[in-house]
């Protein structure tokens, strides 16, 4: 069985001292992620955020590559590595393992709150609100099961989606629904100190999945998970699996996940990359990389934007909450 969580060690349940709130994203390795890290900061700028991006960075991460980090306002900080034990990484798909290393921001002690986002997104409205949601709950977007990355799971094997769940009902004999799962490429959390602690403590005795970080934090935070719109992270697999649920031009976020969608790397070749819906995606992205105007000016930060309602910004979703049986 998981191991459970202490209710009084969840976000929320501890008074934190500090008000300050940020963005965060995360980086490791020498290779071009760096690229996606400077278009999100530009991005965050073009749409006028409050806030800065704080990047947590591995000690692998060149230093040049934090240079040109810095010159573009980010806030850079070195994290060490985290590795489940030794003995238990086979389990989880490679590329993902040092995804744990994520765990760290919740020691991000001096933020009050943050919008966690992976290097592969950009953010093309101002999402600032999120920041603003009531506190003791961990935000993020339902995830997809069509793609052939989950035909591991229960789900995809019996062409079952929370996107579409009443497209294929859950088998009466497969037991309960599995709870709502959320991707992890975007959240909204509370750093807080014995919340990181209890992660790491948890971390050493639940064993990979293949989804490594994305399974782990699904499983911690269920308790206190709440759906919020796919327009905060429009994985680009709902495009061809759930077009019907994407209205594109009122979604903020893209997460440039899919194979071969990668901005930096793209050519187009790979499945479903040759979309016109892709190909546009693709084009905003470089609009803003290539954006000298958008390039780091401190006199222009001293600048206040106003914030938009959470209110009118962020509708419910309309999802039905599933009560979430003990996962095997």
């Amino acid at each position: 069985m998981s191991p459970s969580v202490p209710s009084d060690l969840l976000p929320g349940k501890i008074t934190t001292v500090h008000s300050e709130k940020a963005y965060v994203t995360f980086l490791a390795g020498s290779g071009d992620y760096w690229k996606g890290v400077v278009g999100l900061a530009k991005g965050l700028r073009k749409v006028k955020s409050a806030y800065p991006l704080v990047v947590a960075i591995l000690p692998d991460v060149p230093e040049e590559h934090r240079e040109i980090l810095r010159s573009q306002g980010c806030i850079v900080k070195e994290i060490e590595p985290i590795y489940p034990p030794a003995n238990q990484i086979e389990f989880a798909m490679a590329y993902y393992v040092i995804n744990y290393s994520k765990l760290r921001i919740w020691n991000f002690l001096e933020y009050s709150k943050m919008v966690y986002l992976d290097a592969d997104i950009q953010v093309f409205e101002n999402i600032d609100h999120l920041l603003d949601t009531p506190d003791g709950y961990f935000y993020a977007v339902m995830d997809c099961f069509c793609e052939k990355t989950w035909s591991h799971s229960p789900q995809y094997s019996v062409g079952y989606c929370q996107q579409c769940p009443d497209k294929v009902t859950w088998p009466d004999h497969m037991g309960s629904p599995p709870p709502l799962y959320f991707n992890a490429g975007m959240f909204v959390y509370e750093p807080n100190k014995d919340t990181y602690e209890t992660l790491l403590e948890t971390l050493q005795i639940t064993p990979p999945t293949p989804f490594a970080e994305q399974d782990f934090l699904n499983m911690f935070f269920n308790p206190i998970y709440k759906p919020i719109p796919l327009i905060y992270n429009l994985v680009l697999a709902m495009l061809w699996q759930h077009p019907e649920n994407v209205e594109l031009d009122q979604v903020k976020v893209v997460h440039y996940c899919a194979a071969g969608s990668k901005p930096w790397r793209y050519t187009g070749k790979e499945a479903n990359m040759d979309r016109e819906d892709i190909k546009m995606l693709v084009k905003k992205w470089w609009d803003v990389y290539d954006d000298a105007s958008l390039d780091y000016n401190p006199e222009e930060e001293e600048e206040s934007f106003s914030k938009p309602s959470i209110m009118s910004a962020m509708p419910e979703p309309a999802v039905s909450y599933i009560p979430a049986p003990s996962a095997a």
